[in-house]
């Protein structure tokens, strides 16, 4: 056994954060957001959704910062900037950078100081609109993932159509 292999460790690292994260988006979206919307009271869906989902948004943004630094880091030790301009592996790179930017922006900049003072005014006018708002955008923003997630995992792996 070989010692200290510090391409692997990034890698795992940045596996278990993508996991972490995206599995994370997938549970919200499928799992919490239809339970609570699932109570008959309005204003129940909202407590539960705002008091479960804080919890996770702390793992979410230690995640994601971690997805970041480790995608750099690998990028970087492969000198696989040329990935970019590939013709067949761009589209998944430029996939994962604007996920991660997303993500990056909706949980450091937009919810803390934009969308949680949106989504309180819209859930006193129509808390059952926010509900459904805010399960359309989980599921947009899933799905997105979820392909590029796909198209990242066997474009590395040398997959047709993906590098």
């Amino acid at each position: 056994m070989s010692g200290f292999n510090d391409f692997a460790i990034a890698r795992a690292l940045h596996v278990l954060a993508v996991l972490l994260w995206i599995g994370g988006v997938a549970f919200v979206t499928w799992v919490l957001l239809p339970a609570c919307r699932a109570l008959a009271e309005p204003q129940a869906q909202l407590d539960l959704f705002e008091r479960l989902e804080q919890r996770f948004a702390a793992i979410a943004r230690w995640s994601v910062l971690l997805a970041g630094a480790s995608g750099l880091w690998l990028t970087w030790r492969l000198d696989a900037w040329t990935r970019f301009a590939d013709p067949l592996s761009w589209w998944w790179m430029h996939g994962m950078v604007a996920v991660w930017t997303i993500f990056a922006l909706m949980l450091f900049v937009l919810e803390p100081f934009v969308l949680h003072r949106v989504f309180e005014a819209r859930a006193r006018r129509d808390p059952l609109g926010a509900m459904a708002t805010i399960q359309r955008l989980h599921t947009v923003l899933l799905g997105v993932s979820l392909v590029v997630l796909v198209g990242a995992v066997a474009g590395s792996h040398g997959g047709v159509f993906f590098g």
